[in-house]
């Protein structure tokens, strides 16, 4: 299976997205700090820009290491 440069921002949003609502609510074994929740509305709100102007700061930085579209 060959990753393009979408699935690997969907990769990356999800993991990122599971990864700080673990570290950030208080019922997790992983729980650190509510504050963690700030980095999940940070990718919701840029997957929700991305969506309306085509800006996506991980995409530019996948393309310039080489990952194709």
């Amino acid at each position: 299976m060959a990753l393009n440069i979408n699935k690997l921002v969907r990769i990356f949003a999800g993991a990122f997205v599971l990864i700080s609502l673990a570290l950030g609510v208080e019922g997790s074994p992983l729980f650190v700090n509510k504050n963690f929740l700030w980095f999940t509305v940070f990718v919701g709100a840029n997957l929700f820009q991305s969506g309306f102007t085509g800006l996506c700061p991980l995409e530019n930085i996948l393309r310039k290491c080489g990952v194709r579209d």
